[in-house]
This record gives structure tokens, C-alpha cells and sequence, in this order.
């Protein structure tokens, strides 16, 4: 930047230099600022080779039919779509997961929201009891699979020895096997699995309010019910959609549980959208079908968030 000089009636003045913008202005930036690039360098190189560029081929991928078996990858338009359309097993896959998600997803915000509010009392061994219902989300989700894949075991899985013992069932129920259970059964892991990270959440959220307002509640006669429905359920209302929000985009892409306990059945009973796309890419090799899939269950995903924002913003949520 120079300052630019002009002549009046013959006195000199001189215009404060004009700021540079747009992409001088940047460039100028980076040059000062060139040990900040080096540092971020490594970082926004992984991102662009394996988030950018991988974006990018994939959807290349859809307008292929791309085997990897296959030595020639025909470019064909619009067929991977059309096919997708009308795919009878994906839209079963989507049945499975809209069923999934229909189970998991409120039932993990309720028992999150419940022991929040518990374990937001001033009780004995409080800590110790918001990390025992934490540990399960930071269990590796192999491991815990495997665990309940051997709980809900049909001839010796602990889970039918206690409810004979307690005279709830007369024989083994065969959890993973049963067209009706199976899913019931992976949706009963996943809350077991998730409910302490909304409990974490919703912990937030309650020490967020402010305690005037439950003294003022108080005041006016309101009891427990009422302070719960007038209060803490409205105030929680971004962290409720918060959750909703990441617990739909989350169980759409369910993947580990169905693969290590399931496989997909019976019968295809439990298999979700992201185990048919692993499927179509990793057993039939189809990899720009699987990419037509993947976007598709992108597109899904952002029209339901979309519509959760949409009902926030009114006021309807």
C-alpha cells in the first residue's frame, strides 16, 4: 500500500493509503503469516486428499458402473439412480433403519434425561455414579458388541438364565435369531450404549438454568411436576434438539452393532442402510452403486435435519 499525495491550492496533502482487499488482501495476509500455513499444512493436506478429493470421486463414482473386479468402468448416467429408485432391498434397509432410529433415539434422550435429573440432586457418591453411567460411551463399540452378542446368547447368554430365574420367560429366547427381537435387541444395546453421553448433555443444560427460576416456581406454590414441565423442559429445548438432532444423524449410519452381532438378519430384518452400502461395495464390488447409496443416505439425512431446524425455529419443537 502507498500513500497517495495531492496538491490544493498549493498545499500538499496526502490520502491515508486505501486497504487492500479481496485477494490482495489475502495474499498479503498468507506472507506475513507463512509460519501459521506450514503448521496447518500437513492437516488441510490429509483433509483435501482423503475428505475433499474422496467427495469428489465418489460422486464421480455414481455416474459409473465402477466393479472393482472389472478391468472396463462404463460411464452410465443416471442408471445407478434410477436403480437406487427402485431398489426393493434398500428401501427395506430404510424401513430397518427408520425403525432403529424410532426406538433408539427417544429412548436414549428419556433414560439420558432421567438420570440427569437424578444425578443433578445433591446425593452421596454423585461423581462416582455420573462416570459408572458414562462408561459405556467411551467403551469400544467392538467390544461392547461382542459383550452383548454373549449376553443375549440363546443357550447360555446370562440375559435368558436371569429371566428364567425370575419366571419372566419359560424357555430361551433366541434374541438374535427371532425376525421380532433381533432389532429390539440392538436397539436395547445402543441405549445402554448412549444414554450416558445424553446424560452428560442434558447435565449441561440443567446447570445452565438459572436457580432463580425454580425459587420464584417455588414461590408461586409449583411442586416438582410442575417445575419440571413449566421450567427445566423449556429451558432444555436447545439441548433437546441438540441431541435429536445428533442422535438421527448417528443412528442412520449404525454399522458395528449390526455387523458383529447380526450380520444383517435374520432374513435381512436387521439390516440398516449403512450395512446394504457396505454390501453393495465390499461383497458385490459395485463401489459406484455403493457411492449412489452413500449420497443418497446423505441426502436423506440433510432433508430430516433440515425440517428438525425448520420446526425449532417456529417454535414447534
Amino acid at each position: 500500500m502507498t500513500a497517495e499525495t495531492t496538491t490544493v491550492g498549493g498545499a500538499t496533502k496526502v490520502k491515508p493509503p486505501r486497504p487492500e482487499r479481496g485477494v490482495r488482501l489475502t495474499l498479503s495476509r498468507m506472507r506475513r503469516e507463512w509460519s501459521a500455513y506450514v503448521f496447518l499444512a500437513p492437516g488441510m493436506i490429509i483433509f483435501s486428499v482423503f475428505t475433499v478429493f474422496a467427495l469428489i470421486f465418489a460422486f464421480y463414482l455414481t455416474f459409473h458402473e465402477w466393479n472393482a473386479l472389472q478391468p472396463y468402468k462404463p460411464y452410465v448416467g443416471l442408471q445407478n439412480y434410477q436403480a437406487m429408485i427402485h431398489d426393493k432391498d434398500f428401501r427395506t434397509s430404510i424401513v430397518n433403519t427408520v425403525y432403529y432410529t424410532g426406538g433408539s433415539v427417544p429412548l436414549t434422550m428419556l433414560v439420558g434425561l432421567s438420570v440427569a435429573l437424578l444425578l443433578n440432586q445433591a446425593i452421596r457418591f454423585r461423581g462416582l455414579f455420573r462416570t459408572m453411567y458414562y462408561l459405556p460411551v467411551v467403551t469400544p463399540l467392538v467390544a461392547a458388541s461382542i459383550l452383548w452378542k454373549w449376553l443375549y446368547n440363546g443357550d447360555y447368554g446370562l440375559l435368558n438364565f436371569y429371566l428364567q430365574k425370575a419366571h419372566l420367560i419359560n424357555e430361551p429366547l433366541l434374541w438374535l435369531s427371532s425376525k421380532t427381537l433381533a432389532m429390539p435387541a440392538i436397539i436395547g444395546m445402543t441405549v445402554w450404549m448412549s444414554a450416558g453421553f445424553s446424560m452428560v448433555v442434558y447435565l449441561a443444560g440443567l446447570q445452565a438454568i438459572p436457580d432463580e427460576l425454580y425459587e420464584a416456581a417455588k414461590i408461586d406454590g409449583a411442586g416438582p411436576i410442575g417445575r419440571l414441565r413449566y421450567i427445566t423442559l423449556p429451558m432444555l429445548r436447545p439441548t433437546t434438539l441438540f441431541l435429536l438432532v445428533i442422535g438421527i444423524i448417528g443412528s442412520f449410519q449404525v454399522f458395528t452393532q449390526i455387523f458383529v452381532m447380526t450380520n444383517g438378519g435374520p432374513v435381512d430384518k436387521t439390516t440398516t442402510m449403512v450395512y446394504f452400502i457396505y454390501q453393495a461395495a465390499f461383497k458385490f464390488y459395485d463401489f459406484g452403486y455403493a457411492s449412489t447409496l452413500a449420497f443418497g443416505l446423505f441426502a436423506m439425512l440433510f432433508v430430516v435435519t433440515l425440517v428438525q431446524l425448520r420446526l425449532y425455529r417456529k417454535g414447534d419443537m
